[in-house]
């Protein structure tokens, strides 16, 4: 009997010290306000919950990232809060935070919560990232559609529901909803606090902000807090995954074409073709991210974002959240490639004619508001020395050299289809700026659109990406060549016939 009462005892001391143990290893704790949230939300939003706990968030307080070295913690913080150094980020670290500062802050369960979490409130941990995503054009992205009335005059053509009366279309503008559903998808919408709506819940009656310009994640939103953008557009709420903005799959989302076409050009692209064949064996969790070791083909986080450094440890790229401090081109989006913006709010540029354009309509840049050759130069090397961490210098110097002669071909092409445009206004076969008409909604005036903002778009993203056949027949040079043509056609059916002159009759004074 006392055989079995000291095995007793020391199986409960076993079990003690195994609880012990796994109580000691079980990391930060949830703060209290946080459990109050998981209490309902685990039935209420299972998914939510579930996001959330795969996340790092969920493991590591703020305080275990700022006893990491500089190379492999992920905050940016020098110091954090007193209140929220040692427990994890969870949902009240980030719906509670500065709800003064929050239009869309609201009395829930005894929190003022608010639905939209922004930058600002990233930017308690990460505020190095949050001040380099503020420099983005990406994060300028909603004003700088907005704010520009040719940008907005496109939109409302490719937006605008039509109808056809008398036999002609007639152009009705477009309601917000379809906007936010087109265009602002990406770029951001401006969500704005309607008011407030009282709902029966399985928790019982409750109020909640009703918004405007809401479900988004674009990367210029306008936040109910005055910031601007989404950290969530590349790090989705509530797991926030690191491998997930490391992916190409989540830049496709917006950069997909044939606008845009950069994830159509990486798939078939060598870069792509490893990446689809080799990627499910890189760690993309890794920080820093050592090329050759974690991964062997760039993504495109390697290329714009990722701390990237080689097996001795040596950085080959610093972690940066400004997009484009890599970039020496804008080659997308305008009428012709350029130099990139000084500022990330275009709205301020104005070229000779007055016209919200970085270059005139002839191709010429306006100098003032770009970069200058030595900025170029700077980011053109940042953007090298990540290709020369796997290629030669001869490899890399001759694929840039492709790509900048691309730049230049595709500009002339643009420049044939913008003169015949400008004949075409000329000569009264169609209505541009002078006749106070759109630019963009004549059958000639869209045929010149498709020249820059697909073809010659997509000509060069395939140069810059190595995804040559891209460029050729799916939706370039072929296209670019066809499109001119066609707009030639049409310009000689549409030029007033010069009447033929009367021949002399012979014999006839």
């Amino acid at each position: 009997m006392k055989g079995r009462d000291w095995l007793l005892k020391l199986f409960i001391f076993g079990i003690f010290c195994l609880l012990w143990a796994g109580a000691s290893q079980a990391g930060p704790r949830v703060s209290e306000n946080t459990e109050a949230c998981l209490g309902c939300h685990t039935s209420v939003t299972p998914g939510i919950v579930s996001d959330w706990r795969r996340s790092v968030h969920s493991r590591v307080s703020p305080g275990e990232g700022l006893k990491k070295g500089p190379k492999t913690r992920k905050i940016s913080a020098s110091n954090i809060p007193d209140k929220l150094v040692e427990t994890v980020v969870g949902c009240a670290e980030c719906h509670t935070l500065n709800p003064g500062k929050h239009k869309d802050s609201f009395d829930h369960n005894g929190f003022k919560v608010h639905v939209v979490v922004t930058p600002e409130n990233c930017s308690i941990c990460h505020p190095t990232e949050a001040k380099q995503y503020g420099k983005n054009i990406m994060s300028h992205a909603h004003g700088n559609l907005k704010n520009n009335p040719l940008y907005r005059q496109l939109a409302d053509s490719i937006n605008g529901v039509q109808s056809f009366h008398k036999g002609r279309t007639i152009l009705k503008p477009p309601d917000p909803e379809t906007q936010y559903d087109s265009c602002f998808y990406c770029h951001g919408t401006e969500v704005k606090v309607r008011g407030f709506k009282a709902r029966d819940t399985d928790m019982g009656r409750m109020e909640f902000p009703v918004l405007s310009g809401w479900p988004n994640q674009g990367v210029g939103r306008i936040n109910p807090d005055g910031s601007k953008g989404s950290c969530a557009a590349c790090h989705t709420r509530h797991q926030f995954s690191m491998e997930m903005a490391r992916k190409p799959y989540t830049c496709s989302e917006c950069h997909k074409g044939p606008d845009v076409p950069a994830y159509a050009v990486y798939q078939v692209s060598k870069h792509g073709n490893l990446y689809s064949s080799l990627g499910k064996e890189w760690d993309f969790q890794a920080v820093p991210w050592t090329v050759g070791k974690d991964f062997s083909a760039p993504t495109c986080a390697a290329c714009h974002v990722s701390l990237v450094v080689n097996e001795a440890g040596n950085v080959v790229a610093e972690r940066t959240h400004q997009m484009n401090d890599r970039l020496p081109w804008r080659i997308f989006g305008l009428i012709y490639a350029h130099p990139r913006p000084k500022s990330p709010d275009t709205t301020i540029i104005k070229n000779k004619a007055g016209l919200p354009l970085p270059t005139e309509l002839t191709g010429e840049p306006v100098s003032e508001y770009l970069i200058d050759a030595k900025e170029q130069e700077k980011r053109r090397a940042a953007m090298q020395n990540i290709c020369l961490s796997c290629h030669s210098d001869g490899w890399v110097q001759g694929q840039f050299a492709r790509m900048e002669n691309t730049i230049k071909t595709t500009n002339e092409m643009t420049r044939a289809a913008t003169e015949i445009l400008l004949r075409a206004w000329k000569i009264g076969a169609a209505k541009g700026p002078a006749q106070n008409d759109s630019p963009f909604n004549e059958a000639i005036e869209k045929k010149w659109v498709e020249q820059w903002l697909f073809y010659a778009n997509s000509t060069r993203f395939a140069s810059a990406m190595a995804g040559a056949d891209y460029g050729v027949f799916a939706n370039g040079r072929w296209y670019m060549s066809k499109n001119l043509q066609e707009m030639v056609e049409w310009l000689k059916e549409k030029t007033p016939k010069k009447p033929a002159a009367k021949s002399k009759e012979i014999g006839k004074k």
